[in-house]
């Protein structure tokens, strides 16, 4: 599958960020990692031969500047991937507000700070931009009320960025995964009992793994799906769409 010749990856040090930059970096694409967490960038870059750039994307200003270095490094970026999120599991009644700015600060203010920067230069020359979004905002979960509103709005604002420009080529789409096991799902997947639980709860009868979300990813960046935008795809081992018992 043909590959993006440049790309920048926000949350790269995450789990299914550094699946996808591996993967874009095996392909040849040439990469800029952006997170918070600079050691961890900095390692995974040295694997990779890329650049790294610090950047805490729920800061607008900092947002601004990652996307000024990225453009001034790779002269243009024809694909990006926003693979930064969180997990909140508590009902609505012991949801803090502080709780609750977070969630939407981290899942849903930072890719709209990040495609309101990358609209103006990735429409020149089009491409490709992915989110990631949740199981929780294609289906109804219990305790899941804050993260599946932020991840909701970021499907939304998927389809709607998607429209505005699409007259630019600028394909935008977003993966839904399930629980995937990555190290932001340790609280879950460490205790024994929650993860059998939530083994069970996927029709697949297991988690997802970082790679599969990555393949996705990969898969709508890919100048080679250039007819696909504002598209939710689901990796979920079922869980959005299926009941087996």
């Amino acid at each position: 599958m043909k590959t993006p010749s440049t790309a920048l990856i926000a949350g790269a040090n995450g789990g299914i960020g550094s699946a996808l930059a591996r993967q874009l970096s095996a392909a040849g694409t040439k990469l800029v990692l952006a997170g918070r967490n600079e050691p961890a960038l900095t390692s995974l870059a040295s694997e990779l031969d890329a650049k790294t750039i610090t950047c805490d994307f729920t800061k607008p200003e900092q947002v601004q500047s990652c996307i000024t270095n990225t453009l001034a490094e790779l002269g243009e970026i024809q694909a990006v991937a926003h693979c930064i999120g969180s997990i909140l599991l508590k009902p609505a009644h012991l949801t803090s507000v502080e709780d609750w700015q977070n969630t939407m600060d981290t899942n849903l203010n930072s890719a709209f700070y990040l495609l309101s920067n990358l609209g103006r230069p990735m429409s020149k020359s089009g491409g490709s931009i992915a989110f990631v979004t949740s199981v929780a905002a294609e289906k109804g979960l219990s305790n899941h009320e804050a993260i599946a509103a932020a991840k909701s709005g970021l499907a939304g604002l998927t389809r709607s960025a998607a429209a505005t420009y699409a007259k630019n080529k600028l394909r935008i789409n977003c993966i839904a995964p399930g629980l995937t096991d990555t190290p932001l799902a340790t609280p879950i997947t460490s205790n024994e009992q929650a993860r059998k639980f939530s083994e069970a709860m996927h029709p697949l009868g297991r988690l997802g793994n970082p790679e599969e979300i990555a393949n996705a990813l990969f898969f709508v960046l890919s100048p080679e799906n250039s007819w696909i935008t504002g598209q939710t795809i689901s990796v979920d081992g079922g869980l959005s769409t299926l009941q087996t018992k």
